[in-house]
């Protein structure tokens, strides 16, 4: 399979041209948003941040990446959407890990080892309900489990990391049914997704700058 094959992967697609996903590529505005929103806090609060500033920056890349994904529709596209992401995942786990539990380093990075080797289990385990949606399964038991210590600590901030598992929870919905929801639905529900998970990373970026603000 080479990086230029074509792939249809949503309801809206109707076409390899660059537009046949108005709604799929436009709601990509909403990630540059949320990193355009978390910098302004970021300046504000933490300038000296300089991890923080580094996961809005992949935000941000996510937000591209994503729209070359939904115009362009190819392999090599979809690459620029999916590493952004799963930097985001791996790269504000540990952090989390260490500000939020106050883990050493060499914990933090022990427990991201063991996310990254546990993930293909649940994914695999998960993927005959949820199809691809499965590969996002581990992100959201980590923002339960990690929510649910941090809460311990910090009754506020802990609460709003299990609140953003709750509106990940429902932009996964979105996610899953645009497939099954496309007969009755032709724009599918994928766009949601891209809205409901701007606000995930945002709240997500938000939670470890203030964190770090105290």
């Amino acid at each position: 399979m080479a990086l230029s094959d074509q792939v249809d992967n949503y309801c809206e697609r109707i076409g390899p041209e660059f537009w046949s996903e108005p709604l799929n590529a436009l709601t990509n505005a909403a990630f540059l948003v949320a990193a355009l929103a978390a910098w302004m806090i970021w300046r504000g609060k933490t300038p000296d941040d300089l991890p923080a500033l580094a996961l809005i920056g992949i935000v941000f890349a996510t937000g591209l990446g994503s729209f070359l994904f939904h115009t362009f529709a190819t392999r090599w596209a979809s690459l620029t959407d999916v590493i952004p992401i799963a930097l985001f995942i791996h790269i504000y786990l540990l952090f989390a890990l260490r500000r939020f539990l106050v883990l050493p380093w060499w914990g933090a990075i022990a427990l991201v080892a063991v996310f990254v080797a546990l993930s293909p289990l649940v994914i695999a385990g998960a993927a005959p309900v949820v199809g691809s949606t499965a590969g996002y399964l581990p992100a959201l038991l980590a923002i339960f489990a990690v929510g649910g210590l941090f809460r311990m600590r910090d009754r506020r901030l802990g609460g709003q990391i299990l609140l953003t598992g709750v509106i990940f929870t429902a932009s996964l919905g979105c996610r899953m049914l645009d497939g099954p929801v496309c007969a009755q639905m032709a724009i599918g529900t994928h766009f949601l997704w891209h809205i409901l998970n701007s606000i995930v990373l945002f709240a997500l970026l938000r939670v470890l700058i203030l964190q770090r603000a105290g």
